[in-house]
């Protein structure tokens, strides 16, 4: 408790300790009352304590001190150390005392480090006789634990050797804690927490008083040899019991091989004396100062002093037990992973520190990324230049040739200069591209040959370069200690009690038995108050109550607080002292025991007591344990008060699982009752035995505990409704391994956390205790103790391990192994599949892939099993990085095969690492210990390249919000910030404090009303450049490389949206660079988002890779936590929404507004058809990933257009299938969004073209390629099932894309499914309704200043920028056929110079567009009426367009002689300005020119193409019917009704007949159909001929012919698939 807190606050920090404000008042009140009475029992005390010679059973380790030495025997006394008040604060004791007195009460020279106990006649309040023998403990601050004592200047003289008599102090007058405030500030320094346990040459002692043992690098888990500090201080605790003789003789005893461990524990409540305290792990002991010899050592002093010395006590505690600090390193495991950082670090330190602080840009060495032969322009800026240099190099080149290049324009000798001082950085981003990679190779290249970006690179020096995230060599050389580096973590709340607050509720316990102890009657009160003492310490360590403890307190009478009938009810019994010194004694043993037990428990700062090492243990190997594995479930603690009205029969089931397999049926205990003893806990006290041996169990066997409770049902209710009430609910549950990370079987007793049951209960992973919640159900079990550990040792591989050939199998071996083998996923193997695999399992060498399907065949993985698995495991052909991934899931636990997998993804590129990181992350999930070789590989690569170390760390902070794995990502994530430096620790603490207050401000926007939501954006604004002012520049979380020192407010606003997120625009470091925007969310998860972004980044990387370019816009997002997160934004693109509502509010239901739009934008020729060459490829791949992913919730503000024809999807809140909802009606009925405003864009108007064709196949490519890799997605979202995304949890949101890739079937068959899939999606009505609803629910979003433009012009004009307008005559009307066929309109424009005549182009639907936008900006009173668009009959005939023609003449002449502010609107003198189309000359009538003609061949009557896949395979003939294209016309002009119709020849019987089929009013079909002749030899295959006809269905009439032709299949050689377009004729012979 800080001592510098006044006027009450005191109380706020120990009540968050769970001690109520009573509790605190008593306990003080109670302890005043006693310190009155201490002195006058001091002499007595000090008698007693010399009687006490008990001997101890505790061991230890070879002694620093040898105590057979006279000297040190006869001088024990003198060791400086130092003990008291049961660990209590030093301001708790003397709080009255400045620092400069605290300094003087103790003797402290000011010219030495050394501490000096004071002498007594020095101190007014050192009064009275003190105990030679009485030994204290304290910290050595600034001086060696173990040294000769200090000479005072009084004893000083002469040079004398001989030391004087050291006595401690008695307890001083105790100061009331609420006057506190008044201590000096320098006096509190000593409450810091004390780092310890760190393991660093700098804490190595070399003067041979401490020396310890260096850490091995070949056994990582070696901890560093302080037992000797322990050893000593362990002596010095009992040095005031136990005589040197008596220790001499047990340490003799234990070297000469008597051990002590030999009896086994009885587990009975005794006296501690007696008992042997359990071991712990070591806890290593050094200087807080470590060299410094200037330290003032008072300053840290961990003071505690006796505080009863006048009264004797024959319990134990009073000289054996303190509460000693220790680090949160004093977990074993967690020193040990400690050490594996030092290693790790040791192997990565490097001569050039400056090149650690660079981000490199991410490269891909495949061929189809380098670019062979492609030649690329680019620019580079250099400060000895006065302009930029432009060149034209090849993309294989190197970047150092490119360096080299530039520098021979600023240099004339470049024999002293080294290319490698010097670097390109990329204009804009902190980003370097790597010297000896090519130029091609480099993801940022790709990107700008992608896009048609401009290359812009800066040289710079390397000295030049900003070096603040660059590690130093003091980074490599600090110590690997987790605690300094948690500052930036989100911490979850630690539920423990403070040292301070625990010793000052055992003060008041052991006043309260000194009161029960000296009562000469009236026991029933005093014990009521040693109970409440007591019950007030339980309450502080999480409320439980042990059996000990119970059985204790039921040998004190009956009292208010305890009226169970086990309760003794005799009186007399307590009249004896010696009977209520046994009680005492058996009380005070069993609280220490439950103190230690919470220590090791709730990893607390402080320990009862210091123990050996446990490496004195005897171990026996499991594997030779016959015994069943048994245990005792005593109880549940900390019921909540509702479940005793709530539930009733409450009982636990326990189950053994491995790998999420159960390993025998689970056991019940018995049902019980909540009962109230001190608090309300559930007891069975019952034994459970698995009818399972301890050496058949695996190393990663889990222990899965399941609290279950029948509800009472309501009174009154039917007996049916009690009958569904009474089924058992699930309350909690907790798992916890078997084997700990030294693979030692758990012993002893344990408290383990319930999760609430809401909360996901996998028994395939092993989550840590929940401790985190403060009021969680503890449950309490009872592990068997031995003298020995029971250790789990790895066998080694089989000697011999057989591999056959997969084709020595029979064939309908191989068939059905194959079968199997095409699930992909060991999701959905049967048993009887996991029966053949395994069965076969040395057949299967040659499928590498299918090692995990093998692996989860296995039968068992006990000891036994385990040699032949590690031998096939050791023979297996070495597995691709994306199969290995596999091995990581929770299925795979054992520490071998995860080894192994992590070693065959060891050679992963830094690229591919990035893509696969956040799977990598989760499987951290799924490791049993801390340490692991998955961690290590992270670490390592982290270590070696910033950008992995900047995504790792936010992936790492993201998972401490998972409640069940937060203290593991905890340890991990201060152990990336141990490694990564300090100038990067300080960065992402800037990047972490601009989130937060990004993520205000965003929360601030959404809350407030939509008025004042601008002015509260300027507000928050401020505090964002504040952030800048202080800190200079900062790192976005999107990526290391976009550094920004700014915010630009006049750039940044928000959506209107239901989540109203923020679009800033940052500041750009780099001046050669533009703004950095991005979006920030707060309120939305965009783990979602992120992992969907991912997935089709991989997809597209899978095209590419196959020579496939999708021209897919992949853009960053990424979660800075639960519900915020920022989203790059991408320049130049629109939504579909406000694309198509620029042809009103039903924009969605017409053909042509994406046309429109990108002509608008691409206005000449070959812009626009590169812009529709780019739409065709991307809504290709769209299609795709939005089906496999099962992406919906796709209305028209979620789908993009960039203006150079890119299409992408955003927000991806649903997926995997998870629609949203209208009732029981899918909002997405489509298999995908594909609708005929896209498909006019593809086609190039309304009717089927052959670009169609191309568009069809490009899909279907597409799929079969990202089906190959069905196993990758299966393992990358399989690992995701535990991320706590709610639409990926379990095997069904896998079984989704499980079905969507059909992994079985083969390429034919799944290009003819998708291309139904296409048709589905196309003639989907339901789509178009959905954007049109969405288009009516965004109005009201729409700003009412927004002002309405027209679709097909690209720019606004207005009378000020245009003459003014003085005459409109509507010429006359043409006939035209591209985009579709109708008539367009001449309109004649005079403008008031008399020379400047216009003729412009418009169609009757664009003059429709322009009345409607001036209805929405003037009323329609101003407007003339509008001809009508319904006629009766065909509305594009020539006598409509000249009906029209006259109505519209009139239209224009109202227009322009309106009101004016009709006649002058902006929306006018837009319409009727030129557009690019319109520079064609006036009155010229272009050619019919269909859009398809580049791929039609001039044919005849009948004609046209038709694409087939023709193949031969086991005596069948496959043939694909896949486009035809340029197919005539009917007679009437009308499009026919197409299908094709084959058969095979000679066929007399025409029973070879097959057809596809109906395509409607097309004449380029697409069917994609697969027509098979079965039982075909191949000797008579060669004497057929395929006749192929398409004909055109007339229904009642005959059907007519459009084209024939003749395969001879001797000509084909089908042993390969042949695809190609056959010319259709009249009975010709077909030529591919």
């Amino acid at each position: 408790m800080s001592a510098t807190r006044g006027n009450g606050e005191h109380w706020k920090s120990l009540e968050s300790v769970g001690i109520s404000r009573k509790e605190l008042a008593l306990a003080e009140a109670l302890q005043m009352e006693y310190d009155a009475l201490s002195r006058l029992r001091q002499d007595k005390e000090e008698s007693q304590a010399k009687q006490n010679t008990d001997q101890p059973l505790i061991s230890w380790d070879d002694p620093i001190l040898d105590y057979n030495k006279p000297a040190v025997r006869n001088d024990c006394h003198n060791i400086k150390v130092m003990r008291g008040l049961s660990g209590s604060d030093p301001t708790l004791n003397y709080n009255a005392l400045s620092g400069q007195e605290v300094s003087r009460a103790f003797g402290t020279n000011n010219t030495t480090s050394s501490s000096l106990l004071p002498e007594p006649e020095n101190q007014p309040w050192l009064k009275g006789p003190l105990s030679s023998n009485y030994l204290y403990i304290f910290d050595s601050s600034g001086g060696e634990f173990l040294t000769e004592p200090s000479r005072t200047p009084h004893n000083n003289s002469g040079g004398s050797s001989s030391p004087k008599k050291l006595s401690p102090p008695p307890l001083p007058p105790r100061i009331a804690i609420w006057n506190a405030s008044e201590v000096n500030q320098a006096s509190l320094k000593g409450s810091q927490p004390n780092d310890i346990n760190m393991f660093s040459s700098d804490h190595e002692r070399t003067d041979g008083k401490l020396l310890g043992r260096r850490i091995s690098e070949e056994d990582p888990y070696n901890t560093v040899d302080y037992d000797g500090i322990n050893d000593a201080i362990t002596r010095l605790n009992l040095k005031s019991t136990y005589d040197t003789e008596l220790l001499r003789e047990a340490t003799w005893s234990w070297k000469g091989g008597r051990s002590i461990f030999e009896k086994e524990s009885t587990g009975k409540p005794v006296a501690r004396s007696k008992t042997m305290p359990p071991q712990v792990p070591p806890r290593t002991y050094v200087s807080r100062f470590g060299e410094r010899k200037n330290a003032a050592p008072n300053k840290n002093w961990r003071i505690s002093a006796d505080p009863c010395q006048g009264t004797s006590r024959h319990y134990p505690v009073a000289n054996g037990y303190e509460l000693f600090e220790v680090s949160e390193e004093k977990d074993e495991e967690v020193a040990a992973f400690c050490h594996m950082l030092d290693v790790l670090r040791s192997g990565y330190s490097t001569k050039d520190y400056s090149l650690t602080g660079y981000v490199w840009s991410t490269v891909n060495l495949s061929p189809e990324h380098l670019g062979h032969g492609v030649s690329l322009k680019v620019t580079v800026v250099y400060d000895s230049l006065q302009e930029p240099l432009t060149f034209t190099c090849d993309c294989s080149s190197t970047v150092d040739l490119l360096i080299y290049q530039t520098l021979c324009y600023t240099h004339d000798d470049l024999c002293d200069v080294d290319v490698d001082d010097f670097v390109l950085k990329l204009c804009g981003l902190e980003e370097f591209l790597q010297n000896k990679h090519p130029l091609g190779s480099h993801e940022y290249i790709q990107h700008c040959r992608k896009f048609d970006i401009d290359i812009r690179l800066q040289l710079l020096k390397r000295k030049a370069v900003r070096s603040d995230l660059a590690r130093t060599p003091n980074d490599d050389q600090s110590p690997s200690t987790l605690n300094h580096y948690v500052h930036l973590q989100e911490r979850p709340i630690k539920q423990t009690i403070s040292r301070q607050a625990l010793s000052l509720l055992f003060d008041t316990f052991h006043n309260e038995v000194d009161a029960f102890l000296a009562a000469e009657g009236d026991f029933q009160l005093k014990a009521e108050r040693v109970i409440q003492s007591v019950m007030a310490i339980c309450n502080a360590l999480a409320a439980v109550e042990s059996q000990e403890i119970t059985g204790a307190l039921n040998q004190l009478p009956p009292c208010p607080s305890r009226m169970q009938p086990k309760i003794q009810k005799d009186p007399n019994v307590l009249a004896l002292r010696e009977n209520r010194e046994k009680v005492v004694e058996a009380l005070t043993a069993s609280i220490l025991d439950l103190v230690e037990l919470y220590c090791n428990t709730f990893n607390a700062d402080f320990q009862t007591v210091i123990h050996g090492n446990r490496k004195h243990y005897l171990s026996q190997e499991a594997r030779l344990l016959t015994c069943p594995l048994s245990f005792t479930v005593y109880a549940t603690h900390r019921i909540p008060i509702t479940w005793a009205a709530s539930y009733e029969d409450f009982y636990l089931s326990c189950s053994l699982s491995h790998g999420g397999k159960e390993l025998c049926s689970p056991l019940q205990t018995r049902k019980a009752h909540v009962y109230k003893y001190l608090f309300h806990l559930i007891i069975w006290d019952q034994q459970i035995c698995f009818p399972i041996q301890v050496n058949c169990l695996p190393r990663e066997s889990l222990l899965t505990a399941t609290l279950y409770a029948v509800p009472i049902p309501p009174p009154g209710s039917s007996s049916e409704t009690n009958k569904q009430r009474r089924n058992p609910e699930a309350l909690g549950w907790v798992t916890t391994p078997l084997f700990n990370f030294r693979q030692v079987l758990t012993c002893g007793r344990k408290l383990l956390g319930l999760w609430p049951a809401t909360q996901d209960p996998s028994s395939a992973r092993s989550s840590a205790p929940n401790f985190n919640q403060p009021d969680s159900v503890i449950l309490q079990i009872d592990f068997p103790s031995s003298a020995f550990e029971v250790k789990f040792t790895s066998p080694s591989a089989a000697d011999f391990s057989p591999k056959y050939n997969f084709h020595s199998l029979l064939e309908e071996d191989q068939r059905k192994l194959k079968e199997v083998m095409q699930k992909e996923s060991l999701y959905w193997l049967t048993d009887a599949d996991r029966k053949r695999l395994w069965e076969k399992r040395y057949y299967c060498h040659s499928e590498a892939g299918s090692l995990p399907l093998l692996l989860a065949s296995a039968p068992s993985w006990e000891w036994a099993c385990l040699p032949d698995i590690y031998a096939l495991l050791k023979q297996w052909t070495h597995m691709n990085h994306q199969d290995a991934l596999g091995l990581l899931h929770a299925a795979f636990p054992d520490q071998e095969v995860r080894r192994t997998a992590v070693r065959w993804i060891d050679s992963i590129s830094d690229a591919e690492l990035l893509d696969y990181l956040p799977q990598l992350v989760q499987a951290l999930k799924y490791e049993c210990y801390l340490d692991s070789p998955l961690v290590r590989f992270l670490m390592k690569r982290a270590i070696c390249d910033l950008r992995i170390t900047h995504y790792f760390f936010w992936l790492l902070k993201d998972g401490l919000k998972d409640s069940q794995f937060s203290i593991r990502y905890q340890y991990l994530l201060a152990a990336l910030l141990c490694c990564c430096g300090k100038g990067l620790r300080e960065e992402f603490d800037r990047q972490c404090w601009l989130v937060n207050t990004l993520a205000k401000l965003a929360q601030q926007v959404r809350e407030a009303a939509p008025s004042s939501r601008q002015a509260i954006l300027r507000e928050g604004l401020e505090d964002v450049k504040q952030f800048f002012t202080v800190s200079g520049s900062c790192r976005l979380p999107l990526s290391p490389s976009l550094l920004v020192k700014g915010i630009v407010p006049k750039d940044c606003s928000y959506f209107n949206s239901n989540a109203v997120p923020l679009k800033l625009s940052f500041q750009n470091v780099d001046p050669l660079g533009e703004n950095i925007r991005v979006i920030f969310k707060c309120g939305d998860d965009l783990r979602q988002d992120m992992l969907t972004l991912q997935m089709i980044r991989i997809m597209n990387k899978i095209w590419v890779q196959e020579g496939l370019d999708m021209r897919m816009v992949i853009f960053r997002c990424f979660s800075t936590g639960r519900g915020r997160g920022m989203v790059e934004m991408i320049p130049n693109a629109e939504t579909l929404r406000k694309i198509q509502v620029e042809h009103g509010v039903t924009g969605s239901f017409k053909d042509r507004p994406l046309a429109d739009w990108l002509q608008k934008h691409n206005p000449k020729e070959d812009e626009y058809e590169k812009a529709v060459e780019n739409f065709i490829y991307s809504c290709a791949g769209c299609c795709v990933a939005t089906y496999v992913l099962g992406i919906c919730d796709r209305h028209n503000d979620n789908i993009m257009l960039k203006t150079t024809g890119h299409m992408f999807h955003i927000d991806f809140g649903r997926f995997l299938g998870h629609a949203q909802m209208f009732g029981n009606i899918k909002r997405d009925r489509a298999p995908f969004v594909f609708t005929s405003d896209m498909a006019y864009v593809i086609n190039g108007g309304d009717k089927p073209s052959s670009r169609f064709h191309d568009f069809v196949d490009l899909c279907c490519q597409a799929y079969n390629l990202i089906r190959k890799h069905t196993h990758l997605f299966l393992n990358l979202l399989g690992l995701m099932l535990s991320c706590g995304i709610p639409e990926l949890s379990d095997l069904e949101d896998l079984k989704y894309v499980y079905d969507a890739l059909r992994p079985q079937d083969s390429e034919a068959d799944a290009t003819t499914y998708f291309t139904r899939l296409i048709e589905s999606s196309l003639g989907s009505v339901a789509t178009k309704l959905n954007f049109f609803i969405h288009n009516l629910a965004q109005m009201k979003f729409t700003a009412s200043d927004s002002r309405p433009t027209l679709s097909f012009a690209p720019r606004v004009h207005t009378i000020k920028t245009s003459s003014r307008i003085v005459d409109i005559f509507l010429w006359r009307h043409e006939k035209v056929f591209n985009p579709s066929k109708g008539y367009i309109y001449i309109v004649k424009v005079k403008r008031e110079n008399p020379s400047e005549i216009t003729y412009i182009q418009r169609t009757f639907e664009e003059f429709q567009e322009l009345h409607n936008k001036l209805r929405l900006i003037v009323p329609s009173s101003l407007l003339p009426s509008f001809p009508s668009r319904f006629v009766i009959g065909r509305s594009r005939g020539e006598a409509v367009a000249e009906k029209r023609k006259e109505e519209l003449n009139g239209y224009i002449w109202n227009l322009l002689h309106a009101a004016p502010e009709v006649a002058e609107s902006d929306l006018l003198y837009t319409f009727f300005h030129p557009l690019p189309r319109d520079e064609v000359a006036a009155g010229t009538n272009p050619a019919p020119k269909p859009a398809d003609a580049m791929w039609s061949q001039p044919v005849g009557k009948m004609g046209g193409e038709v694409k087939l896949s023709l193949s031969y395979k086991n005596n069948k003939l496959f043939i694909m019917v896949m486009h035809i294209r340029g197919l005539q016309p009917l007679q009437d002009g009308s499009d026919p009704d197409p299908y094709v119709k084959i058969y095979l020849l000679p066929d007399p019987q025409k029973t070879t007949k097959r057809k596809t089929k109906v395509a409607r009013k097309t004449c380029n079909p697409t069917y994609n159909e697969m027509l098979i002749y079965d039982g075909i030899p191949k000797g008579d295959l060669h004497q057929r001929e395929l006749r192929l006809s398409v004909l055109s269905e007339e229904g009642f009439w005959e059907n007519i012919l459009l084209g024939e032709v003749i395969i001879r299949l001797r000509d084909l050689d089908l042993t390969q698939e042949k695809m190609g377009w056959f010319e259709l004729g009249s009975r010709s012979h077909g030529t591919m």
